[in-house]
């Protein structure tokens, strides 16, 4: 088993986060290495910082009943893992930054610096607690697991399809179809890394089990259990599709305004990202719904019951689980370098068909993005790309993202780029 770090790009705003922000939330999904890239903090800045899991029933008692004595307890700097059980805490740790900055401007003048980094891996009520709470005290930062770049330990950007960047950036090591397949079989959480013998079946068998018990179940009826299963593997069948709620119902056995509610807590315990329809008053007829997406392609395919990478590429899931892992890593590429991507990505579909898989808008410029499997797609690729003449924006040139060796054009301002350029 390695134990080597593997490196995050938002080290980079937490180093800059640091000691200018008293507190510091990292929010993403469970086992995603939030708690480990703030351990690498602490040894980089020779710096000991303390650490408490209120994933243990005795430390969230506490945190719950008596937060003054909490605080009191576990000595700042602190990590306090798993926040979110504890929202009460919030107003406890502003009195004491307060008193610190009292302190540094009034009395002996030391420095305040970085008292608390808070961990979460949900966020239906922490957000709000921290907006009232430490508004002005607290830096925030969204952690999903690792990018491709961030395995290959190679510079990552956010993902902006100008073909003049691209030209200008270092891809990752090409690979073949095989290896990008089981790389997608395999996800992206970093224990899957770090250890390479793991049993991936294993894996994300408890890691569903751990993630129904501690985040959904205080939020559905233990007794909606199966059918929480049963709807979780039913949204990873469809994942890469448009999201369609009466359709999962009937499926899930539920009514549809239950799988909406499912699929928010999806969604705020970073499983699934939901890409926006771009809307345009100057087009017809839009498809409103928004897509689904898998941020773990590996969880995706465990779900739908994939025992193989080479059963998966040869399979109809192919197509939507290779569509998923472009978008999971595009999505990625914002959030780790602090942007927001629900800013900047979209995608379009009209209800007579025509659709463009992807939409990235870069200050007053919109880049069209087809994502394809094969090689050498056609010109046929882009056939849709004229519709973004209508949106009185700049289109400096569209792509299509596939498994093609170089970049070339396809004609005078549209081009194949390799999934390396992500």
């Amino acid at each position: 088993m390695s134990t080597t770090y593997i490196h995050r790009t938002i080290e980079n705003t937490l180093n800059d986060m640091y000691g200018n922000f008293p507190a510091i939330l990292i929010t993403g999904s469970r086992q995603s290495g939030k708690s480990t890239v703030l351990e690498y903090l602490g040894v980089t800045k020779k710096q000991e910082i303390n650490e408490v899991s209120l994933d243990d029933l005795n430390e969230r008692s506490l945190a719950i009943n008596d937060p003054e004595l909490f605080l009191r307890t576990h000595k700042a700097p602190l990590v306090i893992d798993e926040f979110q059980y504890a929202p009460n805490l919030l107003s406890y740790i502003k009195i004491e930054i307060d008193n610190a900055r009292r302190n540094e401007m009034f009395g002996d003048g030391e420095s305040v610096g970085t008292l608390y980094y808070l961990t979460g891996s949900q966020i239906f009520e922490t957000m709000e607690g921290i907006i009232e709470s430490l508004a002005g005290r607290v830096g925030i930062i969204d952690l999903y697991p690792l990018s491709t770049r961030e395995i290959y330990n190679e510079k990552e950007d956010i993902f902006i399809p100008n073909i003049e960047l691209l030209q200008n950036k270092k891809p990752i090591k090409s690979e073949y179809i095989d290896d990008v397949f089981n790389r997608i079989f395999r996800g992206s959480y970093p224990e899957l890394y770090k250890n390479k013998n793991i049993s991936i079946e294993s894996y994300f068998s408890s890691y569903l089990r751990t993630y129904i018990e501690r985040d959904v179940r205080k939020i559905i009826n233990i007794q909606d259990e199966p059918k929480f299963l049963k709807f979780i593997s039913s949204l990873a069948a469809r994942t890469g599709q448009e999201f369609n709620a009466l359709d999962i119902a009937k499926d899930v056995g539920v009514d549809s305004e239950t799988i909406k509610k499912w699929t928010g807590v999806l969604s705020n315990t970073y499983v699934i990202f939901l890409l926006s329809p771009h809307m345009n008053n100057n087009v017809g007829r839009i498809i409103k719904r928004p897509k689904i997406y898998f941020m773990d392609t590996g969880l995706a395919c465990y779900l739908t019951g994939y025992v193989s990478s080479e059963t998966l590429s040869k399979s109809a899931y192919a197509g939507q689980i290779f569509e998923t892992y472009i978008i999971s890593e595009i999505v990625k590429s914002y959030t780790n370098n602090q942007r927001d991507p629900k800013k900047h990505l979209y995608y379009y579909r009209e209800k007579n068909g025509t659709e463009i898989d992807l939409l990235v808008i870069d200050e007053d410029n919109i880049y069209p993005v087809e994502i394809k499997m094969g090689a050498n797609p056609g010109i046929d690729a882009i056939k849709n790309f004229k519709v973004v003449t209508k949106f009185e924006m700049n289109s400096p040139n569209g792509i299509v993202l596939c498994l093609t060796k170089n970049i070339h054009p396809l004609d005078e301002k549209n081009y194949l780029v390799p999934i390396e350029y992500i």
